[in-house]
């Protein structure tokens, strides 16, 4: 899974926006998002560099966030 923090994503359009980026992108890739935390969580076959700038094409700011798993 792939995680974001997304502190420009501040409306349900925005929320739809960032979606639709990414199933453009994937269209079998899961979205979450958490519109208070400001957080994107995908599960897509995708490296999280293509998936950060579709983001970012989107016209967000994305940032990675580091899982302290490993």
């Amino acid at each position: 899974m792939t995680e974001f923090t997304v502190q420009d994503m501040t409306c349900n359009s925005c929320v739809r926006r960032i979606t639709k980026a990414i199933t453009e992108l994937d269209p079998q890739a899961k979205v979450n998002v958490d519109l208070g935390t400001k957080q994107v969580s995908i599960e897509s076959t995708q490296n999280p560099e293509a998936l950060c700038a579709k983001i970012s094409g989107a016209g967000y700011t994305p940032v990675p966030i580091i899982s302290a798993q490993g």
